[in-house]
């Protein structure tokens, strides 16, 4: 917990390329698999990971933030999704 009484919480927000929406880099990839010896791969789809921490009062709190950072900045609500993980961080718990 900090000393504002906030506590810290790890973010992992998955950012992919809704169904339907064409993905090609993840085509490139699958086409190329198999000439490198990787046979059998299919539905490859490429997305991004981004990683942070968020000071919030509770679980649900330090969530809703992140739902309204992805809609606003992080994502393209148009033909992105997200996964959104929310974790309470040990990085606040040494009395800092």
């Amino acid at each position: 917990m900090c000393d504002d009484g906030l506590m810290i919480f790890d973010v992992q927000v998955e950012v992919v390329l809704r169904p339907g929406i064409a993905d090609p880099a993840g085509s490139t990839i699958e086409r190329s698999l198999p000439t490198l010896g990787f046979a059998g791969v299919s539905g490859v789809r490429v997305g991004k990971s981004i990683r942070f921490t968020v000071d919030a009062t509770d679980e649900a709190a330090a969530t809703a933030e992140v739902g309204d950072m992805c809609a606003r900045f992080l994502t393209n609500p148009v033909i992105e999704d997200a996964v959104i993980t929310v974790t309470a961080s040990d990085a606040g718990s040494g009395g800092s």
